[in-house]
């Protein structure tokens, strides 16, 4: 049978031997292993999005020997659930790679068709026309999961809507409407306005915020995830500074601790 792809891409025989015998250890699992007997679609799909939070912690730590482990686990659960889905009659293996492969194949028609694009946008632009052209969704912001984090989720859905001509001309536009939603923000909370006022301005914050992060190319979620991050290094230096002299913060004053917090700041960028 010909194949699609590049002959050059074919996976060995030693690596498909590899899946073959992962597949067959989850399987035997299922049967003799108690735990994994008893384990359903839904007691495990916690454990999914743990999996996948640690796997983004390890790039951003940039270990790749915890990457490898942590996308491991990822597989694991991929073939868990498709065990678990082939024992309830649902569907297989096969059938979860042999539906994304198609769907890989028509969404890059620019690779595996005639069409042509200029860039990255053009494929942007394609995937998500192709997608409402398969009919199965009737909005082009349906497959956003609202159990992402909301910064994150915020991206996707101004990515979609993009994706299919509603958006700002220009960056310019979108910052304009940073700046409208702050003074409405401000005006809110100085003025008394009431709570759910103030919350619903803030979230047009952080939303116009989100869409101006994006046209200048910065991923919101990673970037405030960073700087919790490095917001917990520097509380942290300014306590162990204090329990070196045998202090608690409540014994110790905002000036010394805005001197040590200078103090990680400029340890961090000598490094």
């Amino acid at each position: 049978m010909d194949k699609i792809y590049d002959a050059q891409f074919t996976e060995p025989t030693d690596r498909l031997d590899a899946y073959a015998d992962f597949v067959a250890i989850v399987k035997q699992l299922r049967r003799d292993c108690p735990w994994d007997r008893v384990q359903t679609h839904e007691s495990v799909k916690h454990l999914l999005i743990e999996e996948a939070y640690e796997t983004v912690e390890a790039i951003d730590e940039e270990d790749w020997d915890e990457l490898k482990r942590e996308l491991g686990d990822l597989l694991l659960h991929v073939v868990f659930h498709s065990v678990i889905a082939e024992q309830n009659g649902s569907f297989t293996l096969k059938d979860v790679i042999e539906a994304e492969t198609d769907k890989l194949v028509r969404r890059h028609p620019h690779v595996f068709g005639d069409t042509e694009v200029d860039g990255v946008d053009d494929v942007l632009t394609n995937w998500e026309q192709i997608k409402l052209k398969e009919g199965k969704k009737k909005s082009a912001l349906q497959g956003v999961p609202k159990e992402l984090p909301s910064l994150l989720r915020a991206l996707r859905v101004q990515e979609k809507a993009a994706g299919v001509g509603f958006d700002f001309p220009a960056s310019d536009g979108a910052w304009e409407k940073v700046e409208e939603e702050i003074h409405e923000f401000k005006r809110q909370a100085e003025t008394g306005g009431s709570a759910a006022a103030r919350e619903e301005e803030f979230g047009d914050v952080l939303f116009a915020l989100v869409n101006y992060a994006r046209f200048v190319d910065i991923n919101p979620e990673n970037a405030l995830r960073r700087t919790n991050d490095k917001f917990v290094r520097r509380f942290q230096h300014i306590e162990h500074r204090l329990a070196e002299q045998h202090k608690t913060m409540a014994e110790s004053d905002l000036e010394e601790m805005d001197r040590y917090w200078d103090e990680a700041k400029r340890a961090e960028h000598s490094s």
